[in-house]
C-alpha cells in the first residue's frame, strides 16, 4: 500500500448524496477474482449511455476533471451493501482521497486500509469545496494527513478528524498484512519453535 502524506490533486464534485456501494461498482462487475482492474467499471451505470456511449453529462466523462485524485461528494457516501470493491474501483481508478460529510461505516474501515484518506467535513465546507470544483478550471485541493488539513491555496482552511491507528498506518502505507509483517522475525521465530517441539514430540 502507498504511503500517504500530503497530496495536492485536482478534485472531481460529485454533487450527490447517498451514493452506494452498487453504484459506486454495479453488482456485475463483483464476479471478478483480482483485486485489480476494477477502475473502468467505477460508476458504471452513470457513466454509460443505455447505448454503453459514454455520458458526457457525468463527471468523470468531463475533461476537465481528467486525472483527478480527489473526490467531492455528498453525505452518507458509500452506504448499502459492504463490498470491498468499492474501495478497489475507486483506488484503481486513481483517487487517493475522498471528502464529504459523513460515510458509512464499513466502507469507512475499508477505504482506509485501501490507502484511501476519507475526510469528513461539515456540509458547508463541502458545498464550498462542491461550488469552487464545479466553476474554478483546474481547482486543485491539498490534502494533508500529517496536518490533518484540507487547503485549496485561495483562502480555504478546514482541519479534519481521523483514528490515530489509521493515521499510523496511511502515513506509513500498512495495510493489514503489511501490519502483520511488521512482526516477521517473531513469526519466524514462533514457527520455528513450534516445528522443533512437533519433532521433539514425535520423537
Amino acid at each position: 500500500m502507498e504511503p500517504f502524506r500530503t497530496l495536492t490533486a485536482l478534485a472531481l464534485p460529485l454533487d450527490r448524496t447517498n451514493v452506494d456501494t452498487d453504484q459506486i461498482i454495479p453488482k456485475q462487475f463483483l464476479k471478478r477474482i483480482e483485486r485489480t482492474g476494477y477502475g473502468e467499471f467505477l460508476f458504471f451505470d452513470w457513466r454509460r449511455t443505455a447505448s454503453g456511449d459514454p455520458d458526457p453529462s457525468f463527471e468523470l466523462n468531463d475533461p476537465r476533471y481528467k486525472g483527478s485524485k480527489i473526490l467531492i461528494a455528498g453525505k452518507n457516501f458509500a452506504c448499502g451493501s459492504s463490498r470491498e470493491h468499492a474501495a478497489w474501483a475507486l483506488s484503481d481508478y486513481g483517487f487517493r482521497a475522498v471528502i464529504a460529510p459523513t460515510f458509512a461505516d464499513i466502507f469507512f474501515s475499508n477505504a482506509g486500509k485501501n490507502g484511501i484518506v476519507l475526510v469528513r467535513l461539515s456540509e458547508e465546507q463541502v458545498a464550498a469545496l462542491l461550488s469552487n470544483a464545479k466553476t474554478i478550471p483546474n481547482y486543485q485541493l491539498t490534502v494533508s494527513l500529517e496536518a490533518q488539513t484540507v487547503t485549496d491555496g485561495r483562502g480555504f482552511i478546514a482541519k479534519f478528524e481521523v483514528d490515530p491507528f489509521r493515521k499510523f498506518c496511511l502515513l506509513e502505507g500498512l495495510d493489514d498484512i503489511g501490519l502483520t509483517l511488521r512482526h516477521e522475525a517473531a513469526l519466524d521465530a514462533f514457527e520455528a519453535r513450534h516445528d522443533e517441539a512437533g519433532w521433539l514430540k514425535a520423537k
